[in-house]
């Protein structure tokens, strides 16, 4: 038996409850389920999958995002950039292939990540990396290229300003440019996912007067950390800026007092989920900013489910996932559900649960529950609809699982746990059933230190088998259930001690 540390004072009513006679275990029937078309979280056309987006905002506020097409059948030449459109977020235009891959006599029958922006006389320019595992004659097999237009729909690739990395950089890792205009320095920067032969993985700085020639100015960034520090974005928010990065199949920051740092990364600088073994893969990957109405967004994507569909194991490139950030009063940074979405989901799902297990009471958008026994408890409220959120506040024990349970129909009874982990201070999910959690590490994680508040608020927005959930502003993990397809069930539960979760709230899109 874990032990237990109880976390609040619960409110007398609470404790009344829970501490009450319990009903017998009950069922909600199946409901219809249908799968919907998806709006929050898309994935590429025609079969295809998301992989690194480059966001660009309109002057009319829409956000572009370009984004690497991938398919389960790349040939020799792979990546061309496609387009979603969105104005909220929920609801995403595809407007189809922007650039294509070259030739493999070319520098780019592969495309790399990139950014798109505007220079001042109104002409668009889409930088990207050309990748070519012939190594170019030996000038390396990654390289900068450059293509402009005049409508950010027909775009005219400019092979004469190409460039390959710089002495002491590995000609094979240069890629990702993010440029934008510097007004301090009054000239463009460009941000590369370089690798310094000493240092190793660095956000390298190049700067232009002209956007055709550039200067290598060293490392804005060299923690001596990763292998590469891929898709580099840098912003600000309220006088702090921030350096975002990717690697080891995760985005993470890093904060500094000006946009020439020095930056420094949190204790804990990963807002979404990673995996806890080799292979547990691309939980949320590749992520860049886009501003939209004063509001930050990292913009990125989760990736496909990889062995079985509830492993928590995801491959490269998936469907479109974008947070809202949130700048916290000592400077770190946290995420939520874009506000948009408040404006999506406007129809109130009426709230009903039944007890199925162990010791549970439900008194309106209550419910409290109690593990005795080395039973978990468990309330279920039915089917889950296709497209929803779910919020709530929990309290529950130190020492303890709680959390969100999917499952429990007609054609599969069990439930998998959505799991709020204070044993070991992590969210995962990784598609076992309550009873296994104490048998299994867990894989696919976020931290998350419950013992900072007594009570917290949590938001899950479903979509299909996509699934995120939300916490105090603070961090999101992002899952793939399927569990919670196909007419699955969804409700709550608490295994190793006593939990409540109250005003309880579900929406469903008008």
């Amino acid at each position: 038996m874990r032990p237990k540390k109880f976390l609040s004072i619960l409110s007398t009513i609470s404790l009344f409850f829970i501490g009450g006679c319990s009903a017998e275990p009950q069922s909600l029937a199946d409901e219809p389920y249908e799968p919907v078309e998806y709006q929050l979280y898309p994935p590429a056309p025609d079969g295809g999958y998301v992989g690194d987006t480059m966001p660009y905002v309109t002057d009319e506020g829409t956000l572009e995002l370009y984004y690497l097409y991938d398919t389960d059948h790349n040939g020799q030449g792979y990546h061309p950039i496609y387009r979603f459109d969105t104005e909220d977020f929920s609801g995403y235009e595809d407007r189809g292939m922007m650039l294509n891959f070259g030739l493999m006599s070319d520098p780019d029958p592969a495309l790399g990540t990139g950014s798109v922006m505007k220079d001042h006389d109104g002409l668009y320019h889409l930088f990207y990396t050309g990748h070519n595992d012939a190594g170019n004659g030996g000038k390396g097999k990654e390289c900068v290229m450059h293509a402009t237009s005049e409508d950010r729909e027909n775009w005219v690739k400019h092979p004469e300003y190409t460039f390959f990395a710089p002495e002491n950089c590995s000609k094979d890792d240069f890629r990702d440019p993010e440029v934008f205009w510097c007004e301090e320095d009054q000239c463009w920067w460009m941000l590369m996912a370089a690798r310094d032969v000493e240092r190793g993985g660095i956000v390298a700085k190049f700067t232009s007067d002209d956007l055709k020639t550039w200067n290598y100015e060293g490392p804005l960034y060299a923690p001596m950390a990763q292998y590469m520090l891929e898709c580099p974005d840098l912003f600000e928010i309220n006088g702090t800026w921030y350096l975002t990065y990717s690697w080891d199949c995760v985005t993470y920051y890093a904060v500094g007092e000006s946009m020439n740092g020095p930056f420094t990364a949190p204790a804990d600088n990963i807002l979404d989920g990673k995996g806890l073994m080799d292979g547990a893969g691309f939980v949320f990957y590749a992520a860049k900013t886009a501003e939209m109405n004063d509001d930050v967004y990292l913009c990125g994507w989760l990736g496909r489910a990889a062995l079985t569909s509830d492993s928590g194991m995801y491959q490269w490139a998936g469907n479109i996932l974008n947070h809202e950030l949130v700048q916290h009063d000592d400077g770190t940074l946290g995420v939520k559900a874009p506000e948009q979405f408040d404006t999506y989901f406007t129809q109130t799902k009426p709230f009903k649960a039944v007890k199925k297990q162990g010791n549970v009471k439900i008194k309106n958008n209550n419910v409290d529950l109690e593990s005795k026994d080395d039973t978990y408890a468990l309330a279920d409220f039915g089917t889950r609809p296709a497209s929803m959120t779910l919020e709530c506040d929990v309290t529950f024990d130190e020492g303890m699982y709680a959390g969100f349970a999917f499952g429990g129909s007609e054609n599969d009874p069990t439930y998998t746990a959505l799991c709020l982990d204070s044993e070991r201070n992590l969210i995962h999910y990784e598609g076992y059933e309550i009873d296994q959690l104490a048998q299994f590490d867990p894989q696919a994680v976020t931290k998350f230190d419950f013992s900072k508040s007594a009570t917290h608020h949590v938001k899950l927005v479903c979509e299909n088998e996509v699934v995120v959930l939300y916490i105090d502003d603070e961090k999101a993990l992002s899952s793939r259930i399927a569990q919670g397809t196909n007419g699955g069930h969804i409700g709550v539960f608490a295994d190793g001690g006593k939990a409540s979760f109250t005003n309880i709230t579900m929406s469903l899109p008008n």
